[in-house]
């Protein structure tokens, strides 16, 4: 009997997911495809009500664009126009300005925290900082903790506007952030809402003449865009319209001097009429949105990927690389099933990496006539041999947990190996959807070290190579896991979740998370070096509210990544399936000119 798989889909924000290769549940962010949150409740509530909250503020600033903004004072605007270098000294006295380049790219990440909703503030910043880590040094902070000239100091500054000040809510971004960022010469990437008070702070007529655009005309507007054509790639854009605050569209004054990155296509016409998505001019990026909310593998959140190599390495040479792992082999395996996969990779001379659970536990018999049963890696002499031929033939060991499960209670289903959580709690819920509930009692740095290691060392007593990579049982785990990993394993690869009160300190409150998938090696917040799995997985039924996902799916997605100029096409397979759906697969993306390589020779 094969078990179900739980296709985390983790595209979390405060706590809401998406399906990967299918539509978004309310309130998603990134995908881990093993499981997902359901449109309900305190979810979609907070996305709904963000909605409402932007088109009730919206037709106010309509009415009066220029609203009570205080300029900046004159003294501020006159350093506008100063090169950056003479102000800095002007603003911070002895501090020494050097014209060399950084030895490595750094990032200032600035997100907002005020208001109702500034949880979700963090959150964002999270994602961004994560994926600012693939390139360099990151530090992350909320904007009313910014010092002035600090824009020197880094490569590029990112901004990230969630909160929408006003209406009760005051502006708390610092006038020292405002005058910086009009007169830094370094890359400014702004994201989302009060553009339009920057614009206010420094005189329309200035940011006009300098950006090509007026802030203070442009509005939200393409309710219901559902998608967003970045570098000839159609990606997509799925969001309820309850929870559609829409896209900020930036009315251009001078297309002369504006460039348009990504374009939107807006469904108020037939056919859509298209408006810029993400536009640049002079040294400032802007994205009309926030790409985190509502995600799955083929969104427009690729266009964000791609973009931030243009603020911190733009002399990037493209190239573009798949990983393909083997999910959730254990001493319970097939070691028949498991041959077929090992023979086709080799005579395709496809490297890869494999998971290996290295203890089986099924503590209710579920699968076993209602006899517990335990399996361990001394009694499947012909699975080792398998697992031999397989790292003498492209393959990589990688750590799959200890049992893939915790205990004898259903986490969710039936405590099962492969089939319940380890390293977090989860539920079923009426809706038939996979619910996080938080980690695991108990948790902390001491007991999820003292698990992994406990699986780890059984590997050498079987002549198996003791794993440098790991992967978390179906993508959950605390920071605390996270940090024990971290102190273990040179990489994980992997999706993940992140709660609020992550960068803000104090308690983590894991009833609001954000989980994301990375298209390229990154260093995370919590200091781990992750390695992408971008692409989900083949799955042909549908269930707990997923669709079946087909290789055509997973090539598809494959091809909306070939706009990240240094990207991944990385997925997963259950080697229980045929060997023909991943030869469909494996050849369908190398057919888009990706290259499969051993995921231990891409750890940052």
């Amino acid at each position: 009997m094969r078990i179900k798989r739980i296709l985390v889909a983790f595209a979390v924000l405060g706590g809401l997911l998406a399906a990967p290769g299918g539509t978004a549940h309310a309130g998603s962010f990134a995908a881990p495809s093993k499981f997902t949150i359901p449109a309900a409740g305190e979810r979609s509530t907070v996305f709904n009500a963000l909605a409402d909250q932007i088109r009730l503020r919206e037709r106010a600033r309509r009415k009066d664009p220029r609203g009570t903004v205080k300029p900046l004072p004159e003294a501020k605007r006159k350093r506008i126009a100063q090169p950056a270098a003479l102000r800095l000294r002007l603003v911070s006295g002895p501090r020494v300005v050097t014209a060399a380049a950084d030895p490595a790219p750094s990032a200032l990440v600035l997100y907002d925290n005020a208001g109702p909703y500034g949880f979700l503030g963090e959150l964002y910043g999270i994602a961004t900082a994560n994926l600012a880590g693939h390139f360099g040094t990151v530090t992350v902070k909320p904007v009313q903790d910014y010092v002035e000239g600090e824009t020197e100091d880094y490569t590029a500054t990112i901004y990230i506007g969630s909160t929408y000040y006003g209406g009760g809510i005051p502006d708390a971004i610092p006038d020292e952030f405002y005058g910086d960022v009009a007169s830094t010469t370094k890359p400014v990437v702004w994201i989302g809402m009060n553009i339009w008070n920057l614009a206010n702070k420094i005189g329309v007529s200035t940011f006009s003449t300098k950006y090509g655009w007026d802030a203070t005309n442009s509005f939200f507007g393409g309710v219901g865009t559902a998608r967003v054509d970045y570098k000839g790639q159609p990606l997509t854009r799925t969001i309820p319209t309850a929870g559609d605050g829409g896209v900020i569209k930036p009315y251009v004054t001078n297309p002369g001097i504006v460039t348009q990155l990504a374009t939107g296509q807006d469904p108020v016409t037939t056919p859509a009429t298209p408006f810029p998505w993400a536009i640049r001019s002079s040294n400032l990026t802007y994205l009309g949105e926030i790409p985190y909310a509502y995600v799955n593998e083929t969104d427009r959140v690729i266009a964000w990927h791609d973009l931030l190599f243009d603020a911190l390495a733009p002399g990037t040479t493209t190239r573009h690389r798949a990983i393909l792992r083997l999910e959730d082999i254990s001493p319970n395996s097939d070691p028949e099933e498991l041959q077929d996969i090992a023979e086709y990779l080799a005579q395709a001379d496809i490297p890869y990496a494999f998971q290996l659970v290295p203890r089986y536990e099924d503590p209710n018999g579920t699968y076993n006539d209602d006899v517990p049963e335990t399996v361990q890696l001394q009694d499947s002499p012909d699975l080792i041999e398998v697992l031999e031929y397989m790292l003498n033939n492209g393959g990589r060991l990688i750590q799959h947990g200890y049992t893939h499960q915790n205990g004898s209670a259903p986490n969710p289903y039936n405590g099962v190996t492969g089939d319940d959580f380890e390293f977090y709690r989860a539920h079923v819920d009426e809706n038939d959807s996979v619910i996080l509930d938080g980690p695991v009692i108990g948790d902390s740095v001491t007991w999820a070290t003292n698990r992994i290691t406990t699986g780890r060392a059984l590997y050498a007593q079987h002549d198996l190579p003791t794993p440098t990579i790991w992967t978390t049982p179906h993508y959950a785990a605390s920071i605390d896991d996270y940090t024990a990993i971290k102190n273990i394993f040179a990489a994980a690869l992997e999706r993940r979740i992140y709660p609020s009160g992550t960068l803000a300190g104090g308690t983590l409150d894991y009833t609001r998370i954000i989980g994301q998938f990375f298209p390229y090696p990154v260093t995370d917040v919590t200091g781990g070096k992750v390695l992408p799995e971008n692409l989900g997985n083949y799955e042909p039924e549908a269930y707990n509210n997923h669709p079946a996902r087909f290789p055509e799916d997973l090539i598809r997605a494959a091809e909306y990544n070939l706009a990240v100029r240094d990207g991944f096409a990385s997925f997963f397979y259950h080697p229980y399936f045929p060997v023909a759906p991943l030869q469909e697969t494996v050849e369908g993306i190398q057919n888009l000119g990706y290259t499969f390589v051993d995921p231990a020779t891409v750890i940052p």
